[in-house]
């Protein structure tokens, strides 16, 4: 008769050993680090990701070492279809590849397969292993059962779970355990906790530091009773074998450190670096609370991809909150690649991190400055065809144009600094294009209905279209002279009763007839690149509308 490790797993004939020997220690030099991303396919890829990704993403690459992408979809329920490729395309869009793990051209690397759905026999293995060395037992234990233990312990005001006494089949005899099992009953495999004397652990954080915490005296579970394994066993299992050298996630895994900890001397494996990040707060009525899928919608990237941040702003501003010394080396440094930043886990906050959207916008802002405009312009045609394919097909149509809008007031000392995101750079130059072009803003105040076609058609009387700057606000002052304003502001606010206004009331109503909007920029550059026959239609048609 077969002992209970036989029973329990008689499809499993191979040891340990031979995954250790097909997953060898990786061959990099000293200090190379070993990084992962272990995301579910549950399909809403978040800020957490991206932060955890580009962290990994950095460490592996400065160090000469790995970064791979592990898909951790052992719970089938929670699976959304095509949600891996999504994982991999959106944080593909930000700059972040893999060097190993299931990419789209295929599965790349030597230490899969990376999907944990595929490594069942590897975790059959090692859960047979500690079956055999009397470190796990099968536990009968039903959902109801469980729920009256949990409900006993809530109400006695104990912790809940496995453990002592409420682990009722420990102790089992092998006998009692195999007839059970032949019996067809339903079993998962649980961990023998030996953490229920007390004693404490000691761990290096790699962001916290040293940490001392209670022993784990959970009987947690390491294989389901449909033989999927669960987080706590398949990580470790997972790191060891894929050769982890570090592992960064969030500080909600802290109260489970024990148990893997626990897991990894089970196996006589030595863990990998453990790194704790903080969690990602938000200000909301001045308080600070935790980014919530309900009610943030800039906590999912799609929120960050609709709206048209460009990848190299977000990779700015994660850096400004990942690392504490990144603002001062951007100052030392206004122009330099982030990739010769030297990223530290040292850097790394352990208490709340405060995600700012009014903070990225000024990164932004600043960031858009050093992207050249035909840079900028295919970022904006490329956002277009995903947000707003009628103005794609614009974008489009002259890309050339579209980098001249695009370029507007980006130069000289003060460069203007009022753009952050495609689709507010969309509502900006929308007036450059007939189809997009509307009247938002009412005539100035300051001008007398009456005046508004006499100067409309004065201007059109005496435009020439090649004209130079300077000629062009010449003809400006001129027409505001004829018609009785000020050629200057500084000779209305001298003697106000002598003028109707000044020439900033004249070009003003200029800029309406042009753009709809009381705001935009260098008017002589606008009618340059709306060229002399749209320039002229506008303003004939303003004209009209004024009369």
């Amino acid at each position: 008769m077969p002992g209970l490790p036989d029973l329990l797993f008689p499809d499993i004939d191979r040891e340990p050993e031979y995954y250790e020997a097909r997953y060898p220690a990786r061959g990099l030099p000293d200090g190379a680090m070993v990084t992962r991303l272990g995301p579910s396919p549950t399909g809403f890829i978040h800020l957490g990701n991206l932060y955890m990704a580009f962290a990994n993403e950095r460490l592996a690459r400065q160090s000469g070492g790995v970064f791979f992408l592990r898909i951790e979809d052992t719970d089938d329920r929670r699976e959304v279809e095509g949600a891996a490729q999504a994982v991999i395309g959106s944080l593909g869009h930000y700059g972040i590849g893999f060097d190993e793990g299931p990419l789209p051209g295929g599965e790349t690397g030597a230490y899969g397969p990376y999907r944990q759905s595929l490594r069942g026999e590897i975790y059959r293995c090692f859960a047979r292993k500690l079956l055999a060395e009397g470190k796990a037992y099968p536990c009968f234990l039903t959902e109801g059962e469980i729920g009256g233990i949990r409900a006993r312990q809530e109400a006695a005001k104990l912790t809940p779970g496995i453990y002592g006494e409420w682990a009722v089949c420990r102790d089992l005899p092998p006998e009692e355990a195999a007839r059970r099992v032949r019996g067809g009953e339903p079993w998962a495999l649980r961990f023998r906790a030996d953490g229920g004397a007390g004693g404490h652990v000691s761990v290096q954080d790699g962001i916290r530091g040293r940490l001392s915490m209670p022993k784990n005296a959970m009987d947690v579970v390491l294989l389901k009773a449909n033989g999927m394994p669960t987080y706590h066993f398949a990580h470790v299992v997972d790191d060891r074998l894929m050769r982890a050298t570090h592992v960064i996630r969030g500080e909600e895994w802290l109260s489970s450190l024990p148990i893997h900890i626990a897991l990894f001397e089970a196996l006589g494996w030595t863990p990998p670096t453990y790194c704790h990040t903080a969690v990602l707060m938000k200000l909301d009525g001045g308080a600070k609370r935790k980014l919530s899928k309900r009610k943030d919608p800039e906590l999912s990237l799609d929120y960050y991809m609709s709206e048209g941040y460009h990848p190299a702003a977000m990779r700015e501003y994660m850096l400004t909150i990942m690392n504490s010394n990144f603002e001062e080396w951007r100052l030392a440094n206004p122009l330099s690649p982030i990739g010769e930043f030297g990223f530290s886990i040292e850097k790394m906050g352990n208490s709340g991190m405060l995600f700012d959207l009014d903070k990225l916008r000024d990164v932004s802002r600043e960031r858009l400055l050093t992207i050249p405009a035909r840079e900028l312009a295919e970022f904006m045609a490329d956002w277009a065809e995903r947000a707003a394919p009628d103005a794609a097909r614009l974008m489009r149509s002259d890309m050339g144009s579209l980098e001249r809008m695009l370029d507007i007031g980006r130069g000289g000392e003060k460069p203007r600094k009022d753009l952050a995101y495609a689709a507010q750079i969309l509502g900006h130059i929308g007036y450059f294009y007939d189809e997009l072009f509307r009247i938002e803003d009412e005539w100035p105040e300051s001008v007398p209905r009456e005046d508004i076609a006499p100067l409309l058609l004065g201007y059109l009387e005496g435009y020439r279209h090649g004209d130079g700057r300077d000629d062009w606000f010449g003809r400006l002052r001129a027409l505001a002279e004829e018609n009785g304003y000020a050629a200057k502001p500084k000779d209305f606010r001298k003697s106000p009763r002598l003028y109707r206004g000044h020439v900033g009331d004249v070009s003003a109503v200029i800029r309406i007839a042009l753009t709809g909007r009381r705001n935009s920029p260098d008017l002589w550059d606008i009618q340059q690149i709306l060229g002399e026959a749209r320039t002229r239609a506008r303003i004939a048609a303003a004209a009209e509308r004024a009369r």
